[in-house]
């Protein structure tokens, strides 16, 4: 024995949080499962795993069956034990849940490190700017053109200099219209993406995508189902406009095949589906190996704060009204702030995230 802590007791617990604004028909919540650790020396550490819809209570059993019986009694050291736990449950799927509920693990021991260390994450690991640039996100495919218009309005307002918005309608020529109506209201200098959530096979994203080339698109997301990356090489050698792909991919295996084939532009690991803070950090130095921008999706309470760790200036997304703050699951605020488009952390121990009570589970 080295005498470094070790975990000593893992705790579970459900947060369910009902969205303010509803992601579509049938999308109306997410699911937070919260992950409490305790280790030999006394330090504790609080992370999460997340699923909108799908999956939660198969996360739950995962950590509750598979994970705690794992983990008790190993080092409480991050980047030591993430890889043997992703062994260990390989065999239920090598992504998807079994990351997603790796990340709670994950979270927990980065904040419980970064507590014991008297700092925040972001300091823990280098932070290197004060700010970083926020753009402004909405799951918005169901809106009328008329609440499009007004939910960008109120991005502009704010301060926001890049947007997001959802394309895919049935109809191609509505897509036009409502981008076209956006374009106007951002004007020329401030940026515009659209996310396609995989709604598209790769003649249909050429044809959709060139319809649009003249509103200037600073990246197309997801044109194509994710696993397809053959289809994603083939449709960025024959678009202008970047791709940005990831936050339907879960391992580094993944995101190197992407890379390697040149299907991507922009990599949009989310933190969480790749299994925290551990795998994000090395997908992203794989994406900067390869000349590609990092921007990680959603969760900007957590993503944020790697942000400002990063060498590079990423920008940080953000769902209108959908953080977990806004959506009432913390006690108290993680010191993340958004204004005039820009992001920053208040200088605080760890993650910062304390959740009010749920549905403990152990």
């Amino acid at each position: 024995m080295t005498g470094e802590p070790t975990i000593t007791a893992l705790h579970v617990t459900h947060h369910t949080a009902l969205l303010l604004r509803h992601w579509g028909p049938g999308v109306a919540e997410q699911h937070v499962i919260e992950v409490g650790l305790e280790a030999s020396d006394g330090s504790t550490g609080t992370g999460f795993s997340w699923t909108p819809t799908i999956g939660p209570t198969a996360v739950v059993a995962l950590l509750e069956h598979d994970i705690r019986p794992f983990v008790v009694g190993r080092p409480a050291d991050a980047s030591a034990l993430w890889p043997e736990l992703w062994a260990h449950l390989h065999e239920a799927g090598s992504g998807g849940l079994t990351t997603i509920a790796m990340a709670g693990v994950d979270l927990a021991l980065h904040d419980r490190a970064a507590r014991a260390a008297g700092s925040s994450v972001t300091d823990l690991l280098g932070r290197r700017r004060d700010s970083a640039p926020v753009y402004g996100s909405g799951v918005n495919l169901h809106y009328d053109s008329g609440e499009l218009v007004q939910q960008v309005e109120r991005w502009v307002a704010a301060g926001y200099q890049a947007v997001k918005i959802k394309i895919g309608r049935q109809d191609p020529r509505d897509d036009v219209r409502r981008v076209a109506a956006v374009r106007e209201v951002l004007g020329p200098d401030r940026l515009l993406m659209v996310d396609a959530n995989q709604r598209f096979d790769l003649e249909t994203a050429r044809r959709r995508i060139e319809s649009l080339q003249e509103f200037d698109l600073a990246w197309v997301e997801e044109p194509l189902r994710a696993d397809d990356t053959r289809g994603h090489a083939e449709l960025r050698a024959s678009i202008e406009t970047p791709i940005a792909l990831g936050e339907n991919c879960h391992t580094i295996h993944r995101f190197r095949d992407l890379l390697e084939a040149g299907a991507v532009d922009i990599v949009q690991p989310n933190i969480v589906r790749v299994g925290g803070i551990t795998p994000y950090l090395a997908i992203a130095d794989l994406a900067r190996e390869h000349s590609r921008r990092v921007a990680p999706h959603l969760l900007p309470e957590l993503s944020g704060q790697l942000a400002l760790a990063d060498p590079v200036e990423t920008w940080v997304e953000d769902v209108e009204d959908a953080g977990f703050e806004q959506l009432g699951l913390l006690a108290e605020p993680t010191g993340v702030h958004i204004s005039g488009g820009r992001l920053t952390v208040a200088d605080r121990p760890g993650l910062g995230f304390r959740f009010r009570p749920g549905r403990t589970l152990s």
